[in-house]
């Protein structure tokens, strides 16, 4: 009985982290507001696995990638994890080189990923939206779907691919190279025409998930994440549709 327990309480200690942030924990399902909190993640993680050092590693993993983005994007509006934390699980209880170093290296990366692209980078993105919620998986699986259709979107072969776009996209910022990434007078940088301020992307980003038009709907655990919808057109389309301004430079 207490074996069953543990899960619940290690995964608890991610709730009490994020019950100290003055942050609003709000989810893309159309169907509830706030997230699934990690104490009810950790039961499901215990349905698939209950080793003790698996559980505190992956413990671990999970709360250094949300203590990164929480320090890499302060303005974030959607924080739901449920299907990162499925995907990490399965990979990590396949992978050749053993379940541990998995996470370790998986949880490396991540937040890699996180700082790279962050608000203490010259790349200075706003929100871990386009990341998380597949929408820049689904664009890298439609150039070549058929080397790419099935692969994880949180898998090592994506975040690799990922980090280094952020290199290269550094180093255009950094010789002046780049125009569709140019700095917002909010000091951000927006890759859209449309306006990205908290009121329009929460406006345009709920409304993409009751019209299920979403590439991975992360708040769901058993999620099948979806690449061939035409979603950046679909969203370009959306924001004209709510009178979503302009972006200001």
């Amino acid at each position: 009985m207490k074996q069953e327990l543990t899960p619940t309480h290690t995964f608890q200690y991610i709730d009490e982290i994020l019950a100290q942030q003055s942050i609003n924990l709000l989810s893309l399902n159309p169907k509830k507001t706030l997230i699934t909190s990690f104490a009810e993640l950790g039961n499901l993680i215990a349905e698939e696995n209950t080793e003790i050092q698996f559980l505190i590693t992956l413990q671990k993993t999970i709360e250094s990638i949300v203590l990164t983005q929480l320090q890499n994007f302060p303005e974030n509006i959607f924080w739901d994890f449920d299907f990162m934390i499925n995907s990490m699980l399965r990979q990590a209880l396949i992978a050749d080189e053993g379940a541990i170093p998995f996470l370790k290296l998986f949880g490396e990366k991540m937040v890699l990923l996180t700082e790279m692209f962050g608000s203490k980078t010259e790349i200075r993105f706003r929100y871990v939206h386009d990341f998380i919620y597949g929408f820049e998986w689904a664009r890298w699986v439609q150039k070549e779907p058929q080397k790419r259709a099935y692969i994880e979107p949180f898998s090592p072969v994506f975040l690799d691919y990922l980090l280094v776009k952020g290199k290269e996209l550094l180093q255009r910022i950094n010789h002046g190279q780049v125009t569709s990434y140019k700095l917002c007078d909010t000091g951000y940088r927006n890759p859209f025409t449309f306006s990205r301020e908290p009121e329009d992307e929460y406006r345009l980003l709920t409304y993409l998930a009751e019209e299920e038009l979403i590439p991975i709907a992360v708040w769901n655990w058993n999620a099948s994440p979806v690449w061939n919808k035409p979603f950046q057109e679909m969203r370009q389309q959306l924001a004209l549709k709510l009178n979503i301004q302009p972006q200001r430079h």
